[in-house]
């Protein structure tokens, strides 16, 4: 029966309300991370791949040798301070003796163990499997943006190819470890990227926080700093020559200004805390990490040539790694890569080879400089058939586990 109202009139029926569709708007951002994921996606498959590789290679040695690898790649080295940091604070965290002067917490910057905090306070984890996952997090999010930076200059084969080979390189084993390498190369990445692609107050932001991460984050705002303003004078000259359109001068002017803010106010806090405008410089007197304009690098390669002796093999690796830099930053140079890549990449060279910390710590430091593998990925992109790149990769990627265990297992010294 039909239902009728007081008046015998009948009456609508109660149709329910369809839910409001989600906006466009809200949905863009969405759509477009996971059409950029899907994009990515092959480099960050194989930038895992390798390194399985080598994480699986080291759990085959850790058998071997009666240890536990995830637990000694969680704790090994400077990983114990991020840790203390998270757990303690600054203050909470007791120096310990060393030959030059005591160690402090204060050598360390603050994103890394700020992320493990919250790691470990969100998941049923102990803190130091807290910091390898943030450290793998940072890792997949730096291989991202080595294959995006890659691919937006030479295109999504030679991407894909990047973000393999730098997971590759004769120290790759650092990334898999607990070391804060990962997270500064992820915010340095990325900056590059927003740099190539103009998007300068990301830069600046992306800077500050790479700066606020480890202390070659100055090599980051450096470059963000010269590209934006380079970047402004030469749309400036076009425009008088060309009449091109106006640009909106203020975004590369106040990315330049606060790409540096991050490593300048962590330096700024601690010469606060140490009640010295340079507390932080020798808070790392204590490290023997100084910069000495090359004469430590000098000094150690001149040994290992002319002095009678033995030599570690990673002494070997190391001096290789940055002999094939430097040729690398000089074929750089010859492609004319983007003036933010090339500051970057020289700066990052100039700091592993200027610095007076002991020698093996070179090739770590260049971890970051992703931008010297691009000559290379370019190169391996031509070859004609994709099984020879795919043989390549996959010999360096057994090569760089096999050194990774060595690194780990069998050298006594941090990498």
């Amino acid at each position: 029966m039909a239902d009728t109202s007081v008046d015998g009139a009948a009456r609508a029926p109660v149709v329910a309300a369809a839910p409001a569709a989600p906006s466009p708007h809200r949905r863009r951002p969405l759509n477009k991370l996971l059409a950029a994921a899907r994009y990515a996606a092959p480099a960050l498959l194989g930038y895992a791949a390798v390194r399985a590789v080598g994480l699986a290679l080291l759990v085959l040695w850790d058998v071997k040798h009666g240890t536990h690898s995830l637990h000694r790649l969680s704790t090994m080295w400077d990983a114990y301070w991020y840790q203390d940091i998270a757990v303690h604070g600054y203050a909470g965290s007791k120096p310990v003796p060393g030959p030059h002067g005591p160690y402090q917490a204060y050598a360390f910057f603050p994103v890394y163990p700020a992320l493990i905090k919250a790691a470990w306070w969100l998941l049923p984890l102990p803190v130091n499997y807290a910091a390898l996952l943030v450290a793998w997090a940072g890792a997949l999010l730096a291989a991202w943006g080595v294959f995006a930076v890659a691919a937006r200059l030479y295109g999504r084969r030679t991407g894909v190819i990047a973000a393999v080979l730098w997971g590759v390189t004769p120290y790759a084993v650092v990334e898999n470890m607990a070391y804060s390498e990962l997270l500064f190369t992820a915010f340095a990445a990325w900056a590059m990227y927003a740099a190539v692609t103009h998007r300068w107050l990301w830069a600046g932001t992306l800077s500050t926080l790479a700066g606020l991460t480890r202390p070659t984050g100055v090599a980051v705002a450096v470059a963000v700093g010269l590209g934006a303003l380079g970047a402004l004078a030469a749309h400036r000259w076009r425009r008088r020559d060309r009449g091109a359109e106006a640009l909106a001068w203020w975004r590369p002017l106040l990315g330049a200004a606060i790409a540096p803010l991050g490593f300048a106010g962590f330096i700024a806090w601690v010469g606060l805390r140490k009640g010295s405008w340079d507390g932080y410089f020798k808070v790392q007197e204590a490290w023997e990490s100084q910069f000495d304009f090359g004469r430590s690098t000098y000094r150690v390669l001149r040994s290992m040539l002319v002095d009678a002796g033995p030599v570690w093999l990673t002494d070997v690796v190391v001096a290789g790694t940055l002999a094939a830099s430097v040729l690398l930053f000089v074929v750089c140079l010859l492609q004319r890569q983007p003036l933010t890549l090339l500051v970057f990449s020289g700066m990052m060279l100039l700091l592993a080879l200027g610095d007076a910390a002991y020698f093996n710590s070179r090739a770590r430091f260049l971890i970051p400089a992703f931008a010297l593998l691009l000559p290379l990925a370019a190169g391996l992109a031509r070859l004609r058939t994709r099984g020879a790149a795919a043989a390549v990769l996959g010999f360096a990627a057994l090569c760089s586990a096999a050194y990774g265990g060595y690194v780990v297992f069998v050298y006594t010294n941090s990498p």
